[in-house]
């Protein structure tokens, strides 16, 4: 029983970091405030949004974000605030363009170059020749005496 409440307990967590007294009124807003804080990064946990977090700067910035969507921002507006004072950093998934354009395409491009040099690499390997020459194999025997 022990075991099953703390296994309840571990899967709930995430659902514990939106307090009650965050969240709007209106349950349209508070469905677009929970939909775009998902998209959106805590500056101080890696790669969990700040609806998950339970860090005080991911809770300001949930506060933030439901102020501006209360004060009638559209989602552009209010994600471009955010990104605005954090740097692209708070997004998730960032947009593919500009310099992240380097980054988004540097992983594939570095693997076609090392199937490239794989291929390669394979390739002279079996172009190698399969055994030794009469000489070779005299000089091994001679070796193997001694």
């Amino acid at each position: 029983m022990k075991r099953l409440l703390i296994i309840v307990m571990l899967l709930a967590s995430p659902l514990w970091a939106v307090e009650p007294s965050e969240m709007l009124d209106d349950p349209v807003l508070e469905d677009r405030a929970r939909a775009l804080s998902q998209g959106l990064r805590c500056p101080v946990c890696r790669n969990e949004s700040i609806d998950e977090s339970n860090a005080i700067l991911a809770k300001e910035l949930r506060i933030v974000l439901r102020e501006r969507i209360s004060d009638g921002d559209t989602d552009r507006q209010a994600v471009d605030f955010l990104v605005a004072r954090y740097g692209e950093y708070v997004l998730l998934r960032p947009d593919a363009r500009g310099a992240n354009l380097i980054l988004w395409l540097a992983a594939p491009a570095l693997f076609l170059i090392a199937l490239g040099i794989g291929w390669s690499t394979i390739r002279t390997k079996r172009a190698a020749p399969a055994g030794l020459s009469d000489e070779e194999k005299a000089e091994l025997e001679k070796i193997l005496r001694s």
